[in-house]
This record gives structure tokens, sequence and C-alpha cells, in this order.
């Protein structure tokens, strides 16, 4: 039996936060890439084609509850679902899109294949909104339509529900691919490269701020005040600009071939721990000695980090122990799914760690969920208009919670970081953990606030005819609220994945973002529905009907803000017993690793702190 020593650690590891390494590397990297990086040169076209992709996007489904009801004729309840249900499951595809790019397509297919099907997608809503035959009837009555207006015919649903589902498909591949794919373009190895990947995040984040900017905006406001099929068309034209883009740049794109699914390998540590769950680990009081003892074969490929052994979820250790006949003469395992390495069996530990903490993500993204569908009923029994001719759209309102989001960023990093240093002594001001419960803790207070605001609009528009009185700007508040709530708790999550994930599950990072936004517009719809039943009963009104006036809206504001409450106790437990990432570095090349300091006062990420 041949095992290769371990990777040297150093002495004393402390977090290592992934965009502050310095890495130099004797020889050539990128091994397995097809083509030079040319960084920057390509840049270019990948970012038109991400911001061209998202102003289509997100002008196709930003404003899709409006849609369905003025132009479907479909009830504010039912057209609330149905926009969940999309976006749940938007959401979810890329968790499939990201196995697919893996294990087959590679990322530059991934995205070409998802492009055309998003295209599809927009021609087909195009179409319902251009052509009479694939909607029903235009209908005169006010927001709350119900039966005084023609269904939708199933031939028309059946349209409808195919060019979501085209959308679905197009955004499954796209949004696990295009970020990745940049990252693609950089070779790891070079200091200037890897600085220049800071640059793409700011741009890229930047740029695709501005597209649902305009998407808000401008976009919504050509789809409810002029047109919907001109509405519809422009992010159409934006869709397939894109696409001309991403192939104008085919001659400078590295193309990285698929190496593999990693839920292969997620599921290899799995059933090779559990046939070894008889087997007895090797010196179970003294980890350092057993990992001399078991699998560690040396690292392949381009990778840099090699994860230490732990002791946590200890059980799965097993899967690396080493019997006779495990390993071919040669070296080789001879069944991979009864033999796994340490470094397979720690990345597997990662996602354990991880997934209680991205749970803890969904009530948050639940309150955003609930204000983003039913602002837009608030706001069409609203006064909306801004001087005497300017009316702004409903769909345009929430589009102050993004805005708040991107003037919080730069004071967030320029204010509140610098400050919270001086008291923390952490560079980041505070823990990406610590991010994360801020924006929990600020979402359910947003939920409340708008608790407050609904209980008096309601009043007001009782009073007033069905109308309310109260600006639109009323709603201002909470929706700031959550922009800010966004900036610690969804970009506190995306640095978290992105610095706790290994290198090669980067990918799944991002799906497993956006599998937690499609956890909190599925639990919306199930919530609503458990909302209604359970508060209708024994005739009473509903919290929630058809007629926003008749509701009690902010009872469900308050429900929702409870559970932000039950939710952040849960995650300060989960944080509490969270262990970060630790890496040793790589044994068979020359690498100079420095690292930052995140928190003098959190756990120290060492091998004594595995040993918990």
């Amino acid at each position: 039996m041949a095992t290769a020593a371990p990777a040297t650690v150093p002495a004393a590891v402390e977090k290592v936060e992934v965009g502050a390494l310095e890495v130099e590397v004797a020889g050539g990297g990128g091994g397995g890439r097809r083509g030079k990086p040319r960084g920057w040169r390509s840049m270019p076209f990948i970012i038109a084609t991400e911001t061209f992709e998202k102003v289509g996007s997100n002008g196709m489904t930003l404003n899709l509850t409006v849609y369905l009801i003025k132009r479907y004729n479909i009830g504010q309840l039912t057209a609330a679902n149905i926009t969940n249900i999309f976006n749940g499951t938007l959401n979810f595809a890329p968790l499939l899109g990201a196995f697919i790019s893996d294990a087959y397509l590679g990322r530059f297919k991934t995205l070409a294949y998802g492009s055309f099907f998003s295209l599809l997608g927009m021609l087909g809503l195009t179409l319902s909104a251009s052509l009479p035959a694939l909607r029903p009837p235009g209908c005169n009555q006010t927001p709350q339509l119900g039966e005084h207006c023609n269904s939708p015919s199933t031939l028309q649903l059946g349209a409808l529900y195919l060019s979501l589902g085209f959308l679905t498909i197009g955004g499954g591949a796209v949004r696990p691919c295009s970020l990745p794919f940049g990252v693609d373009q950089f070779d790891m190895t070079d200091e200037k490269s890897r600085k220049g990947i800071n640059s793409y995040y700011n741009w890229y984040y930047g740029t695709t701020t501005a597209a649902l900017v305009f998407s808000l905006t401008i976009i919504i406001y050509i789809q409810n005040s002029i047109s919907w099929p001109i509405g519809f068309g422009i992010p159409t034209f934006f869709m397939f600009m894109a696409i001309i883009v991403l192939f104008m740049g085919t001659r400078l794109y590295v193309h990285v071939p698929p190496e593999g699914s990693i839920f292969t390998g997620i599921f290899q540590v799995l059933v090779a721990s559990f046939k070894k769950r008889g087997l007895k680990l090797p010196c179970p009081h003294d980890i350092n000695q057993q990992e001399l003892l078991l699998y560690n074969p040396p690292m392949k490929g381009n990778r840099i980090f090699k994860l230490p052994l732990t002791s946590q979820f200890r059980f799965l250790n097993k899967g690396a122990i080493v019997r006779d006949g495990d390993i071919n003469d040669e070296g080789s395992v001879r069944n991979s799914w009864e033999l796994c390495s340490i470094q397979q069996i720690e990345e597997v530990k990662c996602l354990i760690k991880i997934v209680p903490i991205c749970i803890s993500g969904i009530i948050c993204f639940l309150a955003l969920a609930q204000q983003f569908t039913y602002i837009i009923f608030q706001a069409l029994a609203m006064d909306r208009h801004l001087g005497a001719h300017f009316e702004i759209p409903a769909g345009t309102v929430t589009s102050i919670s993004f805005v708040a989001l991107a003037l919080f960023v730069p004071i967030y990093d320029q204010l509140f970081v610098p400050m919270a240093r001086r008291f923390t002594g952490v560079e980041s001001g505070i823990t990406v953990l610590q991010r994360q419960g801020v924006g929990l803790a600020l979402s359910a207070i947003s939920m409340v606030v708008a608790g407050v605001v609904e209980r008096r609009r309601r009043n007001s528009a009782l009073s007033n005819g069905g109308i309310s009185p109260m600006s639109v700007l009323w709603l201002a508040p909470q929706l700031v609220l959550m922009g800010i709530a966004e900036v610690f708790n969804a970009v506190g999550q995306i640095e978290f994945y992105n610095k706790q994930f290994p290198e090669h599950m980067l990918t799944l990072g991002q799906s497993l973002f956006y599998a937690t936004l499609a956890g909190s517009n599925y639990l919306s719809v199930v919530l609503a529905d458990i909302t209604k039943k359970v508060t209708s009963r024994d005739g009473h009104t509903s919290w929630l009907t058809e007629d926003i006036n008749l509701s009690k809206l902010d009872y469900y504001f308050y429900l929702i803000a409870l559970m932000g409450v039950l939710n952040l106790f849960y995650f300060l437990i989960c944080a509490h017993y969270y262990q970060y990432k630790a890496m040793s570095l790589h044994a068979e090349e020359s690498i100079k690793l420095h690292t930052r300091v995140e928190a003098d006062a959190d756990i120290n990420i060492d091998r004594d702190a595995h040993n918990k």
C-alpha cells in the first residue's frame, strides 16, 4: 500500500480569505484549460453578454405578476402564486444546470444553450402580448378582477407556461455558469491576473445592478404605460444581442473542459463511508497521526489548496481507510465507491457544514419575496403620482430596494467597515457570519415596518372608496431596510460560499445561493395557502383575499417577522458551532501563502480547532 506523505501545514493557520491570497506556483498552472487565459481581453464580451442577458431576463420576469393580472385576467393571489412558483423553479434550476455543465457540456456550451432557450421563452411571451389569440379578451375592471373577466383558455395558458418553461431552462443554464466562466479567463498563478479577478467581480456586480435598475424603471414603465408588446420586445432584443456578443468573443475564450460532476464525488464519499461503517478508525484520539494512515494521494491538476483532515463528522473519515485490494498495483484506486481520499471527504464536510447556514437564508428571502409580491398590490391601491402628469408604475416601486442596495454598498465599504474594524480588529469589519446575522435581523425589522404601513394604508383606503390617498412612497422605508438587509445577508452569503467552499465547488456554491432563493419562493406559496385556510375558518375573513383592502396583510407581515426572529435564533446556534475551513498547502508546488486574519475573537482555524 503506497500513500503519499501529507502536505505540510503551517504551525498556526488562520482563517483564509480566498480573495486575499497571493500564490506563487513554480511552473505553469491552468492544467486542463484549452488555450492560454487572456484575462481582460475577453472581459468586454463576457460582461456585455451578462449585462444584456440580465436586462432581457429581468425585463421579462420582474413585472410578471402585473402582466398576469392585466393581460391574462388572473386574480391577484393566483398571479402571486404563479409568480412565486415560477421564480422558485427558476432559482432551483441552476443546481441541474451546474451538474450538466460540470459533468457533460462545460460552461461555454451550457451558457450558449441556455441563452437560446431564454430567447425562445422571451419570444413566446412577446407573442402572447402581441397576438390576441394567445391571451383572453381585455378586462376593464379594477385590480381586483375575479369572476367578472374572461379567464384564459387551456391553449392560452399552455402557451404561457411553455414560454415560462423555456425561461426556466435558460436561467438554470446561464445563472450558475456566467460568473465562473469569467473567472476561467484569468490565470490564478499570475499575480496581475488575480488582481484582475477582483476588478471583474466589481464590474460584474456593477453592470448586473445597473441592468436590474434599468429593467425595473424604463422597461417596466414601457410595459405598463406604453405597450406590452414593445415592453417585452425590448428585453427580447437584448437577449438576442447577448447571444451575438457571446459568440463574437469565441476565439478569445479559454474553454475549461468538464471534469465530472462534483455530485458524484459527494455520493462516493457517503457510500464508501457507509460500506466501511464497521471498521475502526486508526489513532482515533490523534487526528494528525490518523491523517498519516488514511488514503491521502498527491493533488492533481491545477488545485492549489489541500484540506487537512478534521475530526468533525469523523464517521466520514472511514471512507479513506485503505483495505487490502483497494489500491491497484500502479497506485490507482480500484473502486472509487469504496475508497475516497481525505480531500474528497473534507470537501463533503464543508458542504454539510454550510447547508444549515444556507437554510437560514430562506426566511430572509421569504421576507423579500412577500414584500415584492404584495407590494405591487399595495401600490395599485395607493396614490402613485409624482407631480400632476407622471404616475409611477406599480412594478417599479420595488426598484427602491435595489437603489438602496446600490447606494449602501459603498457606504458599507467606505464607512461601516473602517469603523467596525476599529472595534473588532477584523480586516473586513465583521465576519461573514456576523454579516449574515445582521441581515437576518434587518429583514425581520422590515416586515414589522411593512405591517405598520399596511395597517395605515388599509384604513385610509377603506375611508376613501378603495384607493388610499397615501403616497406610494410610504412603502419606501420597508424597501430601503430590505435593500440594506440584502447588502448584509445576500452579499454576505455569496462571500461566505466563495470563501468556505473548496475551489472546484464554487459552481455549486453559486447554485446553492439560487436554491436558497428557490426555497423562499416555494415557502411563500405554501405559507400563503396555509394562512388563507387557517384564518378563514369559522366564517372569518381570511388574512389574504383577492381584495387587498379586505385582507389583513399587516397580520401576515407580522407573522413573517416572527418567523424571522425565530430564524435568527436558529442561525445564531448554527453560527456558534460552525468551524471555518482550513487549508494546507499543495505538497508538490512551491507556494507562498499570505493570509489575512478575519477575526481575532472568532474561532481560530488551526488544527487544534478541528480537534474539538
